[in-house]
């Protein structure tokens, strides 16, 4: 494994060079001898991989149990389904249930966050000011006679695999189409066109010519309203409606920094091609928080609660230099300044201790910073959760310090202030040089401009205000506002110089912002939770965490006789005033193989009723994952399923408490 680690951090950093060199525009010499260097590095790579191959996991049997059990399934089946819909099943959406609660426990209830929701359809304007409108796009191309669109880079990645796999591939060969599939999603436009058509690259299935590649903008556009004057997108992210409410947000939460706004919702992103299941889909739920902090003080309260908690992490500057995947102490990341401040480490703390308290495997979670040619121009720092599955590692929820960035672009939009302020224990006295207006001249003049002037005359640093004064002396002055040319005259401005007491430090909040693939982290948890009993293949089960199962008890009567229908219906009355949900199944099919049925949909917890239940109000409580038992009095069943449900209790303690019982089936 260590091994494997290293050798991938050195194909990552001879990748990111190639990135560099290409986008830098160096010496064609010196592209070539890097793309050489990577070509050795994946070939040694690849040795590594087929070296120790993972056949352990049945993808196969894993999404037959998904769609056998209805976890999940392709939505409007009847009708041949659409790609990238998804329907949940009483399992599947039991699970985003449970997991929802517990992320408003862990971080709602925790930070004090504010929650709202806002709406899915958003106004053009919105997603212009934050630059989706312009930016939120994939290159992909068309079958030039079907008319069916593919999207670029997946297209080159699997149409290198498939030349890898060609009988009569030479390795000088095979590392060549490796590295273009490494590189797939770093090319551009023209240089996807020359590749098309240097490897004959056509459309799959029917082998039609293609077009040239073009950018495509994944939202959804619609029109709000009938009159087609309104344009509209379905939301690709639940941010702008957040960041778009802080003044309210503000004034609720008593005009005090810092604190966090988020919701729970849906997001629609129009996929050129959805694959991967779960993972690549054109509507998925989302949460996420917003969380405004003063620029000048972003330390955070509760940072000394996770300071020493180690965490994977894969710095950029690992990256960069091929070095391996490290655990590291939070306080020392942040002191290092690997992590860009104390409050963007404490949510990636508390993101790691929600993904392992609802069940993601802690071996198979990583936290990848965001390269230089990854972040956004505005961002301070950005850190990917990363969850292993079958396909690879897959951006689970992420973390960044996006500093002003939103908020001063939609209060340049709208000329709306959103800004917070400091009270000030000591005031500051300065100097202020004002552009002051003749109102009734500058109406007259302007009409309804002459508000647009007013608000561009106040925003007048001391430095344009002087600036101006001197034009004036010369005649007139144009002043370019809102995209208009405005001329003045020495007339409508009087320049003023006055001394002002500043009593409160305004400013605009940065942005910290955790966001959550619900469906992503949905689908890593129950690949990372399934398994087959040894020795039996074709019995698979879910360890689901207790806390995010979709049913937490099976309550199962040795036999369908109606003498334990009383029991049972007293046990489900118990049960329900304890808020425990549970699967009554009092078929005539074997006990074990009852079991089995409740263990394939994770139930981590089930009561057999039997013939001693009749005589002494005792029952047995069995365990999923090491199916063990143990036998208690049935009143307190309820209690004990609800603790070990909340995590409040481990199955240690309950049979340190109540001791093993044998039972003829498992």
């Amino acid at each position: 494994m260590a091994t494997r680690q290293k050798l991938e951090a050195l194909v990552d950093e001879a990748k990111f060079r190639v990135r560099d060199l290409r986008k830098s525009g160096a010496a064609k010499e010196d592209v070539l001898a890097a793309m050489a260097e990577l070509d050795i590095r994946k070939q040694k790579l690849h040795e590594e991989l087929e070296k120790h191959k993972d056949t352990s996991f049945n993808r196969e049997g894993f999404e037959d149990l998904m769609k056998r059990r209805f976890f999940y399934a392709p939505a409007f089946e009847i009708y041949g389904g659409t790609a990238g819909l998804y329907d949940y099943g009483p399992t599947g959406c039991a699970i985003m249930n449970n997991i929802q609660q517990e992320w408003r426990r862990h971080f709602v209830l925790e930070d004090n966050l504010l929650e709202i929701s806002c709406p899915a359809m958003t106004p053009y304007r919105v997603l212009e000011s934050s630059g989706h409108a312009k930016r939120f796009a994939d290159i992909m191309v068309k079958d030039m006679q079907t008319g069916d669109c593919h999207r670029a880079d997946h297209l080159l990645e699997d149409a290198m695999a498939a030349k890898m796999n060609d009988d009569d591939v030479t390795e000088e060969q095979k590392a060549e189409y490796a590295r273009v599939q490494t590189m797939a999603d770093t090319y551009t436009k023209d240089e996807l066109k020359s590749l098309f058509e240097k490897y004959g690259i056509k459309a799959p299935i029917t082998g039609n010519e293609l077009s040239d590649p073009m950018d495509f903008n994944m939202m959804f556009k619609t029109e709000i309203g009938p009159t087609g004057e309104n344009p509209g997108f379905l939301r690709p992210e639940l941010a702008q409606g957040i960041v778009v409410a802080f003044k309210r947000l503000y004034d609720f939460n008593g005009n005090r920094l810092p604190f966090g706004g988020c919701q729970i919702g849906t997001a629609y992103r129009n996929e050129i091609s959805p694959r991967s299941g779960l993972l690549r889909v054109r509507e998925f739920p989302l949460a996420e928080i917003e969380y405004f902090v003063d620029p000048k003080y972003k330390d955070h309260p509760k940072f000394k609660t996770v300071a020493d908690l180690e965490l994977p992490l894969y710095s950029a500057d690992d990256q960069e230099h091929g070095r391996v995947l490290t655990t590291s102490r939070l306080g020392d990341a942040v002191a290092n300044g690997t992590i860009a401040n104390e409050t963007l480490a404490y949510f990636l703390a508390r993101i790691y201790l929600f993904l392992t308290k609802i069940g993601a495997d802690p071996k198979k979670i990583r936290f990848r910073q965001h390269l230089r040619n990854e972040m956004a121009h505005y961002a301070c720092d950005c850190w990917d959760a990363e969850l292993q599955t079958s396909y690879g590692w897959i951006e689970s929820a992420a973390c960044a310090d996006r500093s002003c960035y939103d908020l001063e672009q939609h209060a340049k939009a709208t000329n709306q202030e959103l800004v917070a302020a400091e009270r000030l224990s000591t005031p500051i006295i300065r100097d202020r040089v004002i552009a002051d207006a003749n109102k009734g001249l500058c109406g007259r003049q302007f009409k309804k401009d002459a508000k647009l002037l007013f608000a561009h005359l106040a925003n007048l640093s001391n430095e344009e205000a002087e600036d101006l004064e001197a034009k004036l002396k010369e005649g007139n002055a144009t002043l370019e506002v809102e995209g208009k040319s405005l001329e003045v005259t020495p007339e409508m401005i009087v320049i003023k110089r006055r001394q002002e007491k500043i009593h409160e430090r305004k400013f605009v909040p940065s942005v910290i912002e955790p966001t959550f693939g619900l469906g992503r982290i949905i689908y890593a948890i129950l690949e990372h939770s399934y398994a087959c009993r040894e020795g039996d293949e074709q019995r698979q089960w879910l360890s689901v965490s207790p806390l995010v199962a979709p049913v937490k008890c099976s309550l199962l009567p040795l036999s369908n006789k109606p003498d334990f229908d009383p029991l049972l219906e007293e046990l489900c009355t118990m049960m329900t005033e304890e808020g425990i949900t549970f699967l009554k199944d009092a078929s005539g099919t074997s006990i074990g193989r009852r079991y089995a049925r409740t263990d394939e949909i994770g139930i981590p917890f089930g009561v057999t009723v039997d013939f001693d239940s009749l005589q002494d109000r005792t029952v047995t409580l069995r365990d999923r994952n090491s199916m063990t038992q143990v036998r208690m009095p049935m009143d307190a069943v309820p209690r004990t399923v609800a603790r070990l449900s909340r995590a409040q209790a481990t199955w240690d303690d309950v049979v340190a408490e109540h001791g093993l019982c044998q039972t003829g089936s498992q």
